[in-house]
């Protein structure tokens, strides 16, 4: 029998991360937290216990990597969050917060130019845990793209992180090669022969570092990773594209202060039920960056 729920009860529960099923009365969907979508095999195992015990024996991936426990009877919530935090899993992200951040497989991905889980799990610790009780305008949501591949969609993010490796062309030693392994390489055409030397559109270059070490005679051997910070993406019903930040950072800890200035800049400046892309138009981007980065 279904139990008649006040919008206070549904409310608490939501801002435990119990989002409730539109096709009952007293039913939750219940997201657990991953790191970056991985989880251990004994979380695996722990999770889906959970299921059968607590819910409907099913399980679901979310959009951003949370694994939903479908099927939870309100009363099964408060024990369902008990036996996963024995096992050292937590429920969440819902809420005007920082949301878990979401990553691609660049760590192992053999187009991956940074270190997608070890930064991910920084910004899991220090921003969605770190600000959990920090409340903000509206939802934020963090991804991480290994390269410009962006597999993630970092730039429909609040804030998007995507790996690069900048070239420095050695275009004196370009030997005009008929077959020039540096065009062949690029896939977006940004390098070509030109008159019979290479020429290479910086414009259009979008830093994937394909082209590393394809020349034999060293025109693309020198490179520098390094990381893209975009801002004011999301979708939804109305989508909007980041725009990169000016500057490139070099290091993870660089990157971890531009977020940090980013979510303190939309706490302060950012008007309640207001999305960071529409503080963003609001206050315009060149402001927004001089806040941020300067």
């Amino acid at each position: 029998m279904s139990k008649t729920l006040t919008a206070e009860d549904i409310k608490r529960v939501k801002g435990l991360g119990c989002l409730k099923d539109k096709r009952f009365d007293d039913v939750f969907n219940v997201r657990v937290i991953t790191r970056n979508g991985k989880i251990t095999s004994d979380e695996h195992r722990a999770i889906a216990e959970a299921a059968d015990r607590f819910g409907s024996g099913e399980a679901a991936m979310t959009t951003r990597l949370s694994i939903e426990i479908q099927g939870v009877k309100y009363d099964n919530i408060d024990p369902l969050i008990e036996f996963l935090a024995s096992h050292g899993l937590e429920t969440g992200g819902t809420g005007a917060l920082v949301r878990p951040v979401v990553s691609c497989k660049g760590t192992t991905c053999r187009f991956g130019l940074i270190e997608t889980y070890e930064l991910s799990e920084k910004i899991h610790e220090r921003f969605y845990k770190g600000y959990h009780n920090v409340p903000l305008p509206h939802k934020f949501k963090i991804a991480v793209g290994g390269c410009p591949n962006n597999c993630v969609k970092p730039d429909l993010n609040d804030l998007g992180i995507i790996g690069q490796r900048v070239p420095a062309h050695d275009l004196e030693k370009c030997r005009g090669c008929k077959k020039c392994q540096v065009e062949i390489a690029c896939p977006i055409g940004a390098a070509k022969l030109v008159d019979g030397k290479l020429a290479v559109d910086t414009d259009a270059c979008n830093h994937c570092g394909r082209c590393k070490g394809a020349c034999p005679f060293g025109v693309t051997s020198t490179y520098i990773n390094c990381y893209k910070v975009c801002l004011g993406g999301r979708w939804g019903k109305r989508t909007a594209q980041g725009r990169p930040l000016s500057k490139l950072f070099k290091s993870e800890e660089e990157v971890l202060e531009v977020i940090e200035r980013t979510i303190n800049f939309y706490r302060e400046e950012g008007k309640p039920g207001e999305r960071f892309a529409d503080t963003i138009n609001r206050l315009g981007f060149e402001y927004v960056e001089s806040k941020i980065v300067k």
